[in-house]
């Protein structure tokens, strides 16, 4: 089986429940589309998102998890919690993750152990910054994380594997195509030798995807979706990715 196709939407700080107009077009989308598509919003909005949306092909999920089941961790979302709210998915070790709270690749890992133990499906984070590119250690950068933050559990219908070159979320740069062709061999590479059901998990880029550039990053080989930010925020913006990967 090829990997499933997958259109994430990460709002991050963003969004109140006026926002929640915005997903009247993209569940109208995601019922036309045969690939996924998922709106990972702050935590306080996943169960109005899914009384709007209902039971339908429109997937929520959450931007992070505890590493714990339950316990005294003010503050913090269990796996079992966000699950418990109707969600599918959860965004693990994001850069921005990794870099305003110092998230270690282990602690990743951890966090995606428990949210495959809650039934979770973990969006697992990988990216370099600007200087690790330019010193030439990408792959390296990458592999390491990728060893450190998947789990040993980790299978292709629980597993996400998203790149996002840190210097390219946000600030409207792109890597090459070859750039990003050759990260994505990398870690189909890895992750063929690794699981059993490697070759089928899907890989997401993220970092400045856009209506205008999609089409191209989705016709890169071992590209199977992306991982949005601002783009995610509006349906006007949304759904034409959403359509360039079902077209891929």
């Amino acid at each position: 089986m090829a990997p499933r196709k997958l259109a994430a939407g990460n709002w991050k700080m963003n969004g109140t429940l006026a926002a929640l107009d915005q997903l009247d077009g993209m569940a109208a989308a995601a019922e036309d589309a045969s690939c996924d598509v998922l709106i990972c919003p702050p935590a306080l909005l996943i169960h109005p998102m899914i009384a709007r949306v209902g039971a339908g092909d429109l997937l929520i999920g959450g931007q992070d998890c505890h590493a714990a089941a339950q316990g005294a961790h003010t503050g913090d979302i269990a796996a079992a919690q966000l699950r418990d709210a109707g969600a599918t998915h959860v965004i693990l070790g994001h850069s921005e993750r990794r870099a305003d709270h110092g998230e270690t690749d282990a602690l990743v890992r951890a966090k995606a152990q428990a949210a495959h133990q809650a039934g979770l499906v973990a969006v697992i984070c990988l990216g370099e910054t600007e200087a690790q590119r330019d010193a030439g250690a990408t792959l390296d950068v990458i592999a390491t994380q990728l060893a450190g933050s998947v789990p040993d559990g980790a299978t292709a219908a629980n597993t996400v594997i998203a790149y996002e070159p840190v210097w390219a979320i946000g600030t409207g740069r792109t890597p090459t195509t070859d750039q990003i062709a050759e990260v994505h061999a990398l870690l189909r590479d890895r992750l063929t030798a690794r699981l059993e059901d490697g070759a089928d998990v899907a890989l997401l880029y993220g970092g400045s995807v856009k209506p205008t550039n999609a089409a191209e990053i989705f016709a890169i080989a071992h590209v199977n979706g992306a991982l949005v930010g601002g783009a995610s925020l509006k349906a006007a913006d949304f759904v034409p990715i959403i359509t360039a990967l079902d077209a891929a």
